[in-house]
């Protein structure tokens, strides 16, 4: 999502005045950009987080790398293309109307401070358990998570929704094989079918936020030129937030350079809310370096040096969600299901029929 264009004017309206030289000049940025969308003079990736170059390479390269005691539905070569089209869908779904977007839009990003503080709210090691919490602690801050975004738990929902996507096709399957009513095993069979669908469309989803995090400018208040602020280096107050995660990777950044610098799993020993932070965190890392490189020429004419930086931001990404992946798998073996809720590892060793807490008797 390029956010100079789609990010939520009610909430900037909301933070300065509206007189305010910053707000005159996003206003002004927000009209001419809208504008030239709705005229179709804005090349189609400029309005896209990593552009639809960026966010396919990711979804594929995470599927393509995913080891061999995942479903082999997941590995396939199909469900590789689908993930790097599906991880475009969360940038597809604006313009559906002003309250969809205007709740989804922060979902994208999370405005880190100089210091990794939300805003001059909580730091990205602290967060709240909940939107709620988060949202009630940024209002103590003067902010709102509308206005600082939310990335952090969009990943951690995306997550979460996947582990139990899994748990519900491990107990499909195993169901299908061992219980002894014919008509509950087709039952089964069919609802794990269903379920692989869901999985690819939810694990699409997980793929693009995953993948907005691992861009630079998605973790930070410098979200498209240095902005506001100090600024002793004097970087670029240029927009240069579209270029760089559309134009300048569509044209230089192949798939081949971004699976030569994925690195093998890595597992956290941490939940996924750790993981998360740690993972916007390390990517905030490296707002300094991006912004040092375009000063110093990096970008131009498919440089080198800009071609290296893109390919391992990508490769952060794809890694990333390869690994959450895995672990949302593993997590799922120690899920439960249905309702009332059942444990996957008793219905997977054949103990009960879960036929009625899965179809359901209501």
């Amino acid at each position: 999502m390029l956010r100079t264009v789609l990010r939520r004017p009610a909430a900037w309206l909301m933070s300065a005045p509206f007189w305010a030289p910053e707000s005159l000049m996003r206003l002004h940025f927000l009209i001419v950009s809208a504008a030239c969308a709705a005229f179709g003079a804005v090349a189609p990736h400029a309005a896209l987080a990593w552009g639809s170059a960026g966010h396919r390479i990711i979804g594929r390269l995470a599927i393509q790398a995913l080891p061999a005691d995942l479903p082999a539905f997941l590995r396939s070569r199909e469900s590789a293309d689908a993930i790097g089209e599906l991880a475009r869908e969360p940038d597809r779904w604006r313009g559906a109307g002003h309250m969809h977007d205007a709740d989804r839009d922060p979902g994208h990003f999370v405005d880190l401070d100089d210091d990794g503080k939300v805003l001059g709210g909580p730091a990205l090691a602290d967060l709240p358990s909940t939107r709620e919490a988060y949202d009630t602690v940024l209002r103590g801050a003067g902010s709102d998570s509308w206005k600082a975004g939310y990335l952090p738990y969009s990943i951690i929902d995306g997550w979460q929704q996947l582990a139990k996507d899994f748990a519900y096709w491990r107990v499909d399957k195993a169901a299908a094989r061992s219980v002894a009513n014919p008509a509950h095993r087709a039952w089964f069979a069919d609802d794990a079918a269903r379920r692989e669908a869901l999985i690819l469309r939810d694990l699409g989803t997980l793929a693009h936020y995953v993948g907005d995090g691992s861009q630079p400018m998605h973790v930070s208040v410098h979200y498209n030129g240095w902005g506001s602020g100090p600024n002793p280096a004097g970087f670029t107050e240029n927009k240069i937030h579209a270029f760089f995660e559309g134009e300048f990777v569509h044209d230089f950044v192949g798939a081949d350079a971004v699976r030569a610098d994925m690195t093998p799993y890595r597992d956290c020993h941490c939940g996924i809310e750790a993981r998360a932070s740690g993972y916007l965190a390390a990517t905030n890392a490296t707002v300094v370096p991006l912004f040092r490189l375009q000063k110093a020429g990096g970008f131009e004419d498919g440089d080198a040096r800009g071609r290296a930086f893109v390919a391992g931001r990508l490769a952060a990404g794809a890694d990333e969600l390869r690994d959450e992946v895995i672990e949302a798998w593993r997590a799922s073996a120690e899920g439960e299901v249905g309702y009332p809720a059942l444990k996957v590892s008793e219905i997977i060793s054949g103990k009960l029929d879960p036929f009625d807490a899965l179809y359901g008797t209501d």
